[in-house]
């Protein structure tokens, strides 16, 4: 038997859903759902709020009690044309940013912290 597994979504443990949400939500132009005060999340527009099987990957947020402490060991790369009005819109929406832009063999990024403070990188190819 051949087991099929895909990646349904991924999951960011957080204080304020709903506040973190609504950054990404307006970060990636997302429509922002909320299931609950504890859970909300963001879905791209190719999934178009359809099931779980549809194309890209759903983001969503959940209400923890502890506080981020150290770095997440696992982060966003956000993929932008143009990393500098990618960065001024994120710092607008709330951001914060961390670094200089890098550019190596795989492309430029440019590190930044969302208001709650995970880190997440724009990236461009």
């Amino acid at each position: 038997m051949t087991v099929v597994v895909h990646l349904a979504e991924v999951v960011v443990d957080c204080a304020e859903p709903a506040l973190l949400g609504r950054f990404y939500a307006d970060l990636l132009d997302c429509s922002l759902h909320t299931f609950d005060e504890e859970w909300t999340w963001i879905e791209p527009a190719t999934r178009g709020g359809g099931p779980a099987d549809a194309d890209g990957v759903r983001i969503a947020f959940q209400k923890v009690p502890e506080a981020k402490t150290g770095k997440v060991r696992l982060h966003l790369d956000l993929g932008a044309a143009d990393i500098e009005a990618t960065v001024e819109r994120a710092i607008d929406l709330g951001a914060s940013r961390l670094g200089d832009p890098v550019t190596d063999l795989a492309g430029t990024f440019v590190v930044l912290a969302d208001p709650e403070g995970h880190e997440f990188c724009i990236v461009e190819p």
